[in-house]
């Protein structure tokens, strides 16, 4: 069976073994890319639209958690099945239940031969199911497991969460000075790189921390997140709007901006 993989490995060593074994164990498979970090990882499978992507966990930048959001973000509904993900990463036993739990594959570092030829035989069957009979709607199916793995798996594979109580101010600083920002005054949360846009009725702030840093400080009663990049106040949620493409839009109290909810997230908008 004919397919394309992209590898996402930041060890040059190990996506390099990682090759040599897939064209041992599966001859017919080319790998059409193999990159160095998360956002890489993400073009290149835009770009080829490969059957298969293999995302390592642990990566510099955007990790292998956050890329598998991205493409489930960002994967045109018009441009053929979604890739089939399978996860590499070291022994975590709470990671691996979790993975085990969403019915993602993954294999372990360093990769054994009769693992990874496991794995192989799983993608091979599922492929084969897909081509033998009308199209699947692999996109859904793995935006519901991802929904249920970045939680659990996210928190093992990133050392956890703060335990400490929930931010009730945002210290920023201007120039020479530090302004108190009540939490209850943001109305949403913006990445921007290695800062975050901080949104309030009339102002805007940028803080010095990345968004996967701030979220675990967050109380995610009041905080949601929307897209991989957006965390909204739930109580500056003015409406959600549904198009018939099944796209979640916001309207937001005393901001005139939109807010774009994602696939993952669009399931926290429904009627009551």
């Amino acid at each position: 069976m004919r397919a394309r993989a992209v590898i996402a490995e930041d060890e040059p060593l190990l996506a390099e073994a990682l090759k040599k074994e897939l064209a041992s164990l599966w001859p017919e498979l080319e790998v059409v890319a193999v990159a160095g970090d998360g956002e890489s990882a993400v073009a290149q499978a835009l770009a080829h639209r490969p059957e298969v992507v293999f995302l390592d966990i642990r990566m510099p930048g955007m990790d292998g958690l956050e890329a598998a959001q991205a493409l489930a973000e960002d994967w045109p509904d018009s441009e053929g099945p979604f890739p089939l993900l399978v996860f590499v990463t070291a022994y975590d036993q709470y990671a691996l239940q979790a993975f085990e739990r969403a019915a993602v594959d993954y294999v372990l570092k360093p990769v054994q031969p009769a693992r990874l030829a496991a794995t192989v035989r799983r993608l091979q069957a599922t492929l084969a199911a897909r081509s033998a009979t009308a199209p699947d709607d692999g996109l859904a199916v793995m935006v519901e497991r991802l929904r249920g793995l970045l939680g659990p798996a996210a928190a093992a594979t990133r050392g956890g969460g703060d335990e400490s109580e929930p931010l009730r101010v945002l210290q920023v600083g201007v120039g020479n000075s530090i302004h108190m920002v009540k939490i209850d005054d943001v109305v949403y949360f913006e990445a921007a790189d290695k800062y975050v846009r901080v949104i309030t009725e009339k102002r805007e702030h940028l803080i010095r921390i990345s968004l996967r840093e701030l979220l675990p400080r967050l109380d995610t009663a009041r905080f949601w997140q929307i897209h991989r990049g957006t965390v909204v106040r739930a109580e500056a949620i003015a409406s959600a709007e549904r198009e018939e493409s099944g796209r979640v839009t916001l309207r937001l109290v005393g901001r005139p901006e939109k807010l774009v909810v994602s696939r993952l997230h669009a399931h926290r908008f429904k009627a009551m």
